[in-house]
């Protein structure tokens, strides 16, 4: 990841305006740690600190077009840029940046090029002939951008709101799939699947269709000229991106920096589930595994930095976001700058633990278009910034634009928890990547049960936060919590403390408005919680508040696959029963 500011047009041109700027760009640093640009036109500003992954040698930003009449400072990877090159023949490439494209797209298609990105992307483009811009971001918010304005009437972007909060009277997380043109003086979605309408879709479900664009969905991602691994928590998404990576890299003999064999990373308080789970994926696929631990002091002690860094006050992602802000850290000791990640499989598939309380296709289906919207703020904020604040690259398969389209166009039934048929959450992507022939995965990892994050790493670490915030908030401070935030009032004692956290480095009114409210359980959005009356008297957002219904489920569900065993009833998908049976679940 890199880190990206942009003024635009603002009063003041001095010496001491563009001090400031580079000022302000340097808080985003940890973003890009390898090198800083600025570009100055008139009283356009454009600023860049570089993590350097593709094209380390010539790749430093801002870049521009042929006569530098087009500037663009970008954060991201643009995985099609060697085909978009192709239709590009008129133009000359002075580096090979990825995100050079984005400025001859500009020049010969005019704003309506950002559809034809692929990747994770936050850019914005100056056109120093009439001093239009553009800003955009990507389609699902992988990569962060905020946007702000000036009393001055100046209009600011940045990748971190720490950057611009300061400065700008008022600033807003910028929407995901939009850009910004100054010549409409609007947002504008360029981003429009069939998904997001949230029509309920009818194609049947084909494994081997899901499987292909996963794999395709990652291999794209191994675009790099630095050393890179996988994040592997031993879950079900971590896994399967670590498999479908090691397959790759052994089958095409594509070397990184440290040769064919694949990388992983875990951490986890010492005998933590996650440990566990990573070390058997680790052994069974070959990897050069590396395991990190932490205590639940340390992960204490990080948090007034995570909070700093990840810009939110919601519980569940600061929760998830200390171990990985803490395992990044160890990382990037490593030398490794780009990790792949497993976040988005939930959302697209109904995987938490919450879905097995749909009570319906239709409703299930809502919820994971409603979750898909929701992830700029929640996994891919975390993902992102709390990777990032160590000079660490996430990137995220399972959110690749093709691969989101074929799995949310699948009729949503085949999602549905079905004990009777034997189907868990996840079932379509667990089958799919189910193959005797070739195994990806053991049997009772590709069944393993879900586990959040933060309770995968130990469940003695929310246990050790929730006492640390009992000991630091009173009662009386909570009852009173609506008088001193009335926004997004606090709820508990540890979101208490979180909140008091970021008020201190965020302390006005539009910085907390960019942190998501709202009743949730075991990570659900809002209108989930109607699904279960008891959910609305859990104030605790964790997953364990749905696990038991959830493990009766299972119990349920391993019963059904045992009977058809017995009474041989295994019957093709179409007739609406399962083909393959799970084993081992």
């Amino acid at each position: 990841m890199c880190g990206i500011l942009a003024v635009l047009g603002c009063v003041d041109n001095s010496q001491a305006k563009r001090s400031r700027i580079i000022e302000l760009s340097r808080r985003l640093r940890h973003r890009g740690p390898d090198w800083s640009g600025l570009h100055c036109h008139q009283d356009c500003y454009l600023a860049h600190q570089r993590l350097a992954i593709v094209d380390p040698t010539s790749g430093d930003q801002p870049l521009y077009n042929e006569d530098k009449t087009v500037v663009v400072t970008v954060n991201g990877e643009i995985y099609n840029h060697k085909q978009l090159r192709e239709k590009l023949t008129s133009h000359q490439f002075r580096t090979g940046s990825d995100c050079e494209v984005i400025a001859h797209l500009y020049e010969e298609y005019g704003e309506d090029f950002v559809g034809m990105l692929d990747g994770m992307f936050s850019f914005v483009l100056l056109d120093t002939r009439d001093k239009s811009f553009i800003a955009a971001r990507d389609a699902i918010g992988i990569t962060p951008l905020y946007i702000g304005w000036g009393l001055d009437g100046s209009i600011w972007f940045a990748s971190e709101m720490k950057a611009l909060s300061d400065d700008c009277e008022r600033f807003m997380s910028f929407l995901p799939g939009h850009y910004y043109s100054s010549k409409r003086g609007e947002l504008r979605r360029w981003y429009n699947p069939p998904w997001y309408s949230e029509h309920i879709p009818s194609t049947p479900y084909d494994p081997l269709v899901l499987r292909e664009a996963f794999e395709k969905a990652v291999i794209k991602r191994l675009m790099t000229d630095v050393p890179f691994g996988v994040l592997l928590s031993g879950g079900l998404d971590s896994s399967l991106v670590a498999s479908v990576a090691s397959r790759y890299m052994l089958q095409s003999e594509a070397a990184c920096q440290w040769g064919s064999q694949l990388h992983t990373f875990c951490i986890g308080l010492k005998g933590s589930p996650d440990l566990k789970a990573a070390r058997e994926v680790a052994n069974y696929l070959g990897t050069r595994h590396h395991e990190f631990h932490f205590t639940v002091q340390e992960g204490l002690d990080a948090l007034e930095e995570v909070i700093y860094h990840i810009e939110t006050y919601d519980v569940t992602t600061i929760r998830a976001s200390t171990p990985m802000f803490l395992m990044s850290r160890k990382i990037k000791s490593l030398g490794v700058k780009m990790v792949l990640s497993g976040e988005g499989s939930d959302e697209i598939f109904g995987g938490y633990l919450y879905f097995h309380k749909a009570p319906n296709k239709e409703e299930l289906h809502q919820e994971t278009c409603r979750k898909i919207k929701a992830l700029h703020l929640y996994d891919c904020l975390r993902a992102n910034k709390a990777t990032s604040a160590w000079g660490v690259e996430a990137r995220v398969p399972f959110l690749d634009k093709e691969f989101i389209n074929i799995a949310m166009n699948i009729d949503p039934e085949w999602k549905m928890v079905r004990p009777d048929l034997g189907r868990i959450e996840k079932w379509v992507l667990r089958n799919a990547f189910d193959d005797d022939q070739k195994p990806y995965l053991p049997k009772h990892i590709l069944y393993r049960q879900k586990e959040q994050f933060s309770d995968g790493v130990g469940y003695r670490w929310i246990d050790g936060l929730k006492d640390h915030a009992n000991e630091h908030v009173t009662d009386a401070m909570l009852l009173n919590a609506n008088f001193i935030y009335p926004e997004n009032t606090p709820t508990t004692k540890e979101g208490y403390y979180y909140r008091a956290i970021f008020e201190k480095f965020f302390p006005k009114n539009a910085a907390r408005s960019t942190v998501p409210g709202g009743p949730s359980v075991a990570c659900s959005t809002a209108k989930a919680v109607e699904w279960d009356a008891a959910w609305s008297k859990n104030p605790d957002p964790s997953g364990r508040a749905a696990l038991g219904v959830h493990e009766c489920a299972y119990e349920e569900a391993v019963d059904a696959k045992n009977a058809n065993l017995i009474n041989g009833t295994t019957q093709k998908p179409q007739e609406g029963i399962l083909e393959k049976t799970t084993t081992a679940i």
